[in-house]
């Protein structure tokens, strides 16, 4: 049975970057690792959904059942979403028993980084036809996580230290799982 692992925090703290660095780490030692990347799933699987408080909690419960689904074809399940709220990360952890790796980073930096352009347009004038309104972590909401399992501070660690950190957190999850 697969280890089902949220990664949760706001847009360019490197949820994906880590996840997709962690998949091709443990696929080159054997292990079947699926990253469900909550951008992507928005396109499909959640193309219903907003950014309503109750929107977002049901598009990480989505993401936690789909994960939840596939846990006998992989090792690994990776999903990397923003996921805002405790009581949607606190849903994913209960129904697929998902450890919580909390990929933080100061917002200052984040808009320092802005790799998708999505800070510059949250800052613009309120009216402005490019503005951004619902960006999380700035001008919307952002609980930062009660309990997680593992925090991972990009804003200090490089690529390769967070992966190193988060390869020897599931290495060591997993011995404790069989």
């Amino acid at each position: 049975m697969g280890l089902i692992f949220q990664f949760c925090g706001l847009s360019g703290a490197g949820k994906t970057t880590l996840a997709n660095a962690l998949s091709n780490e443990l696929q080159v030692k054997g292990y079947r690792v699926k990253v469900i990347d909550g951008d992507v799933y928005r396109q499909t699987l959640c193309k219903d959904l907003g950014f309503s408080r109750a929107d977002r909690i049901e598009n990480i419960s989505r993401l936690g059942n789909y994960a939840a689904s596939l846990n006998e074809e992989f090792d690994f399940i990776f999903i990397a979403a923003i996921n805002p709220y405790e009581e949607g990360r606190e849903v994913v952890r209960r129904s697929c028993n998902a450890k919580l790796v909390w990929i933080k980073c100061d917002v200052k930096v984040l808009i320092n980084r802005d790799t998708k352009g999505l800070y510059e347009k949250a800052l613009l004038p309120d009216g402005h036809p490019d503005k951004i309104y619902n960006l999380t972590g700035l001008n919307d909401v952002f609980e930062n996580p009660l309990a997680p399992n593992l925090v991972i501070d990009t804003d200090v660690l490089s690529i390769e230290d967070s992966l190193h950190i988060a390869v020897n957190f599931i290495v060591n999850e997993l011995t404790l799982h069989l």
